[in-house]
């Protein structure tokens, strides 16, 4: 018996439906950003940016305080940072603190609150340690995060945690397979490769270690060229992480015409390179180390700290918060005087090597 044509349409409807789930649904929106015919263009989605709308408004600022009087240090006890703000400035940043970190809980969050001064609670020691981390970014790293800066909020939200953690993957060469050795890729339904076929765990190595970040050698075979296919995925699946995160094409960071070539890059490509630096040197100096105090539930299923990455901040947009800045609103998180004259190698100056 010989199908009638409808059946043939119908099915072929069914399959172009399942084909297309995967695409952005119609309308899109499209700005061209580069020559006509080479495929600079940016791509929107006009509901998705609706409802990222509200998620990245900025809480309205309090009332600024008086710098005049004594100094945090000398009414306080055990003020280890910020001490040399008043004490009225003092108290508005913990105030403002409370906001951005625990709106729930209060100070009772990070403090004892029959003493104030007691760090046995380890939520105070990670917040003192997490404002010198704000601090050092804005002083040490203006090259990425500008004169807007960040704050507690940037990241916090109103939330405890930031929504965007990562957590080393336990045993990722064989995760996810039931057969054989999938080389920590051919996962489904993995946000860090946004839910790609490339690998589950583009994190550890860039964002944690400092793995070389490349695809295409400097040198022509047989020689001296040890970029492989295997690295040139893993570096797509960080690359992946990084569109999802600021929500935005590759060509918002690459020319299409060579995505290798530094000279003829948007100026975006040089402030994503001093990011993953400024995102590595974050989880390696002030995330990382209170490791030891956290309590098991805020712990990875390899025992790791919950890190940062892009989406932390970005949270599907191309600048945090719309480029919103409140940190001048709260200059003393701006950080010490001496990171601002700190010098950042040029990622042309390293391009070979990473």
């Amino acid at each position: 018996m010989i199908a009638r044509p409808s059946f043939w349409i119908a099915a072929a409807s069914l399959v172009a439906v399942v084909g297309l789930t995967g695409c952005e649904r119609l309308p899109v929106d499209t700005v061209q950003v580069g020559y006509r015919g080479t495929g600079m263009e940016q791509v929107t989605n006009p509901r998705i940016a609706k409802s990222l709308e509200a998620a990245n408004t900025v809480p309205e600022a309090l009332e600024p305080a008086d710098s005049s009087g004594p100094k945090a240090r000398q009414i306080y006890q055990n003020v280890k940072v910020l001490g040399d703000l008043s004490v009225a400035e003092f108290n508005r940043l913990m105030v403002a603190m409370t906001q951005w970190v625990a709106p729930e809980q209060g100070c009772a969050y990070c403090h004892n609150v029959a003493n104030f001064a007691d760090d046995s609670l380890y939520t105070k020691v990670v917040a003192r340690s997490m404002t010198q981390m704000t601090q050092t970014i804005n002083a040490k790293w203006q090259v990425h995060v500008g004169a807007t800066g960040v704050t507690c909020y940037t990241c916090h939200r109103g939330q405890n945690l930031p929504t965007k953690l990562w957590f080393t993957e336990p045993d990722a060469k064989v995760a996810g397979r039931l057969l054989g050795n999938n080389f920590g890729a051919n996962r489904a339904g993995v946000e860090a490769n946004a839910n790609s076929s490339l690998p589950i765990d583009p994190y550890t190595p860039f964002l944690l270690e400092d793995k070389p970040i490349r695809v295409i050698g400097d040198t022509a075979l047989p020689t001296g060229n040890r970029k492989s296919t295997m690295q040139g995925e893993w570096t797509y699946a960080l690359m992946m992480h990084m569109s999802q995160s600021l929500g935005v094409n590759c060509t918002f960071c690459h020319n299409s015409r060579a995505f290798a070539e530094w000279e003829q890059s948007p100026p975006a490509r040089a402030t994503a390179w001093h990011g993953i630096r400024m995102v590595r040197e974050v989880n390696n100096e002030f995330i990382t180390p209170l490791t030891p105090i956290q309590p098991a539930n805020r712990l990875g299923p390899t025992g790791d700290i919950g890190k940062v990455n892009c989406a932390t901040c970005h949270q599907g947009v191309g600048k945090p918060l719309y480029g919103q800045s409140m940190l001048k609103n709260h200059p003393e998180l701006s950080g010490p005087d001496h990171l601002l004259k700190t010098t950042i190698a040029t990622p042309q100056a390293q391009a070979k090597t990473n």
